[in-house]
């Protein structure tokens, strides 16, 4: 299993679009064969996707979507920082 953490700080004036954007984001997402989790969690204008993947190879499918690679150009002007992304591993 595959492990993602991603992190996206929204510009406060952007804030609706930007989470709109993450719902279609996650309900796609979660349609994918190899997608064991996909959730969204906030906190002020923080979003954070935590992810679960089966293997590299659905994760590498997950990141040829259009909608995915849709997502990442349109909010490059609505974040106030590059997006983050983790790949990690469980130790406990």
């Amino acid at each position: 299993m595959i492990s993602i953490t991603a992190i996206l700080k929204s510009k406060p004036e952007n804030l609706i679009q930007v989470q709109n954007m993450l719902t279609h984001l996650v309900t796609e997402t979660r349609k994918e064969a190899a997608c064991i989790r996909y959730d969204l969690h906030t906190s002020d204008n923080v979003f954070i996707l935590w992810e679960e993947w089966r293997d590299q190879i659905g994760l590498d499918s997950h990141n040829a979507q259009t909608y995915l690679i849709d997502f990442i150009s349109k909010t490059e002007s609505l974040v106030a920082s590059p997006i983050q992304v983790y790949k990690t591993a469980q130790i406990l």
